[in-house]
């Protein structure tokens, strides 16, 4: 299955993430976490004060099986364009840009902090029990959206972030199969026919 390395292309002005929806089945298999007002560690925990999740956007090197063209593929961000990515998400100011399932835009929730993960010991996301690769792209989201926080938070009905944005493609590797031995054969017999 073909392997595609995901680049921005910094001559396309819609290049990047524009938007950060929650989803029940994250494509980067991260949930996110609900901070309450005691900072529990906990799966969607209910505060109705500080209503903050809190997950991985992108990971680096992460393979996301995709199934939208003629045959099914999987593709990956690197440190580098993860890094470009979370830049360039806050300075065009796409913090309050979010979505419900990639389908209904929402309103009331914000990006109020954005980190790149250095030290997996030490970053924060460790402290909440998620243990993230260097380099992974972290987000807090607050949601101010009351139907949002009742309908979808409390209830479970999503469990993490998945981005939306625009980037090229690079197809960085193919899976590659051994030649058989008869193959192996073949091609040796063509060499010899070639020479002679």
């Amino acid at each position: 299955m073909r392997i595609i390395e995901l680049l921005l292309d910094e001559n396309n002005i819609e290049a990047g993430v524009n938007a950060i929806s929650i989803v029940e089945h994250p494509a980067i298999e991260s949930d996110f976490i609900a901070l309450s007002k005691d900072q529990e560690i906990k799966l969607a925990a209910i505060d109705t004060e500080k209503r903050i999740l809190m997950g991985a956007a992108l990971i680096p090197n992460k393979t996301i099986y995709r199934n939208d063209r003629e045959e099914p593929y999987y593709v990956y961000f690197s440190q580098d364009t993860i890094k470009k990515a979370s830049q360039l998400f806050l300075k065009n100011g796409s913090q309050s840009k979010s979505t419900l399932e990639h389908n209904l835009k929402l309103e009331g929730l914000t990006v109020v902090e954005s980190w790149l993960v250095d030290d997996q010991e030490k970053d924060k996301s460790a402290f909440y029990n998620l243990s993230m690769p260097v380099g992974t792209w972290m987000v807090s989201v607050k949601v101010d959206n009351e139907d949002v926080w009742r309908d979808f938070v409390k209830t479970g009905k999503v469990k993490g972030f998945s981005i939306e944005g625009y980037f090229a493609d690079r197809t960085e590797m193919s899976k590659v199969e051994e030649p058989t031995e008869n193959e192996k054969k073949i091609e040796a017999i063509k060499e010899l026919l070639k020479d002679a």
